[in-house]
Formats: structure tokens, C-alpha cells, sequence
């Protein structure tokens, strides 16, 4: 008898010191083990190193690259990780295949489904409150969340307007879409669900200098990121992992 089918965590960033943490945060917080949890680095081996045909759901993690960075600017790596990403996206959405996008990622599934981003809501690395839409409290993935719960955000970017046939589950105040589906089963969060705040402060040093908060705060932010109590967005990934095998 085979098991259960394994699932693809997506690493889209270049840094290698944050590169195992990353896979570390989504393994503890999906709750899987590493031989449930594969892991591709797009900035290494392009995606069709893989066969999606095999996992059982994919999740896609952050990166300090930004989608509205003008074309001509775009590093080489970067170009190529936005390709497969938007080549992830157009297969999830034709085969059905559970994907949940983050940060980075809900960028290029913005730009895929024809919406827009911009940098009209940018959020310094910080714990926000998110507050479910009517859809948000009906969906399969966060029907169990409470309306209003706390998660981890930093981001330059985010969706400006959200593509057509989308639909919207949570908000925050600064940041209008924190979270959306497309299709049946394909997901995109702005904020980190898969770090704690200990994670997140870890982060936080590796990437002091990409503009998130001025690096000269970064003591200030690490504490106040310590403080952070987040629990309701790990909770909403072992739901994903749940919904995918299912």
C-alpha cells in the first residue's frame, strides 16, 4: 500500500541563511515531516525539475524580490523564478492542484490572473491584524479562524487590485487584500503564514537592508516582533495540508 502523497514547499528566494530556516517554518508549522515535505529552490533548479503530478498540494514561500520592479531592472534569477511561478500558477488553476502563494507570490498570481501591483500598502515587519470578509468566514481554508486574528507581514508590494473572479478572504487597515482565492483551490496570502515570530525576527536580520523597516531599527523590530502572539495562520496552513489531502 503507498502512502500518503508528499507536498512541495516552492522557495523563491536567493539568500541562502534564509533559505533552510524557510523550509524549517513550513515544515513545523504544516506539521509535516520531512518526507511528507519536499523542497524545490527555484533560484537553483527550474520547476520542471519536478513532477506536480505527484504532490498532493504545493506551497510557494517569500522573497525579497518585488513583482512591480521594472523589467530592465529585474535580475536574470529573478526573471526566471516570476516565469516558473506564473507557469506553477496557470497549471494549478487547469489541474486543480491545491497551491498557496505567499508574499512574493501573490504578486505574480496577481499579475497571472490580470489584477494589479503596486506599492500603495506597504507593511514594515510587524505583527497586523487581519479581518476575515464574509467570504473569508465561509471558506473552506479559514471557515475555522476567528474574524479577527493577528499575522506576520513585511512587504514593499502587494495587490493593488484584485483580478477579476477572485475572491477576497481577509484585510488588513494598511493592506486591502492580505488574502485571496482563485479557483477552487488555489490561494494567495501577502502576510508569512508559516513563521513564528521567533522566525520572523531571525529574518528580520537577514534582510535588514532591503528596506522592510530602516536597518537601523532592527533591534526595535526584533523585540517588538518577539512580543508578536501568532497562532490562527499556522493553523490555517495544517488546514491547507488537511483540504489537500482530503
Amino acid at each position: 500500500m503507498t502512502g500518503p502523497r508528499p507536498f512541495l514547499l516552492v522557495s523563491a528566494r536567493p539568500e541562502v541563511e534564509a533559505v533552510g530556516p524557510e523550509y524549517e517554518s513550513f515544515r513545523g508549522a504544516t506539521g509535516l515531516d520531512a518526507g511528507r515535505l519536499e523542497h524545490l529552490r527555484l533560484d537553483v533548479d527550474p520547476l520542471e525539475t519536478v513532477d506536480l503530478a505527484g504532490f498532493a498540494g504545493v506551497m510557494v514561500g517569500g522573497s525579497p524580490f518585488n513583482v512591480a520592479t521594472p523589467e530592465h531592472r529585474k535580475h536574470p534569477v529573478q526573471v526566471r523564478v516570476e516565469a516558473d511561478l506564473a507557469r506553477l500558477a496557470e497549471h494549478a488553476l487547469e489541474a486543480d492542484l491545491p497551491v498557496l502563494f505567499t508574499c512574493f507570490g501573490i504578486g505574480v498570481l496577481t499579475r497571472v490572473l490580470g489584477g494589479e501591483v503596486g506599492r500603495e500598502h506597504p507593511e514594515q515587519a510587524a505583527a497586523v491584524e487581519l479581518r476575515l470578509t464574509d467570504a473569508g468566514l465561509a471558506d473552506p481554508l479559514t471557515a475555522g479562524l476567528p474574524p479577527r486574528f493577528q499575522a506576520l507581514a513585511a512587504h514593499n508590494e502587494s495587490t493593488s487590485r484584485l483580478p477579476d473572479g477572485a475572491t477576497l478572504l481577509a484585510s488588513s487597515a494598511a493592506c486591502p487584500v492580505q488574502l485571496y482565492r482563485a479557483g477552487r483551490r488555489v490561494y494567495a496570502t501577502q502576510f508569512h503564514p508559516e513563521v513564528t515570530p521567533a522566525d520572523f525576527a531571525a529574518r528580520a536580520q537577514v534582510y535588514r537592508h532591503h528596506g522592510y523597516f530602516p536597518a537601523s531599527e532592527l533591534a526595535a523590530v526584533r523585540e517588538r516582533l518577539a512580543a508578536a502572539s501568532i497562532s490562527e495562520p499556522q493553523r490555517m496552513l495544517r488546514r491547507f495540508v488537511d483540504l489537500a489531502d482530503a
